[in-house]
């Protein structure tokens, strides 16, 4: 009896281990976002975020979708670079919500920016892919 509890126990556990194959889509996603930040890309952020999507900077400033992209289009916004590390990915149902850490570099206005923190997004399944529905980013 104790051989099969073990057993259970040890395959219980090797099941938990499993990464869910959702996160390594979420994760790309999550690069092709920055990707597209540096490039402007609103387009390819547009395909990304949610229609009822919701933006919370660093600075505490709230945006809504149009008011994310045209902020991406802002000619005074010039991002160079822009990466995350040590993401990690919680699934509630359809829903993830992904934590990490960013840098983005850039100029906007003139002057130089080196923003250092962290994020955390909330992706929906919905309609057969993943959509960002909210964004929040603080600096540490």
């Amino acid at each position: 009896m104790g051989g099969v509890l073990l057993l259970f126990g040890w395959l219980g556990e090797a099941v938990a281990q499993q990464p869910d194959p959702r996160e390594k889509t979420l994760i790309v996603l999550e690069h092709l976002w920055n990707e597209a930040q540096v490039n402007r890309d609103s387009a390819a952020l547009d395909a990304l975020v949610a229609t009822r999507f919701t933006d919370t900077e660093w600075d505490g400033e709230i945006s809504d979708k149009p008011k994310f992209l045209a902020d991406i289009r802002d000619p005074q916004f010039k991002p160079t670079s822009a990466t995350v590390q040590d993401m990690n990915v919680n699934f509630f149902g359809d829903t993830a919500v992904i934590t990490g850490t960013y840098r983005t570099k850039g100029t906007y206005e003139g002057k130089p920016y080196d923003h250092v923190g962290r994020f955390t997004d909330t992706w929906i399944f919905e309609h057969g892919r993943w959509l960002c529905v909210a964004s929040h980013t603080s600096l540490v």
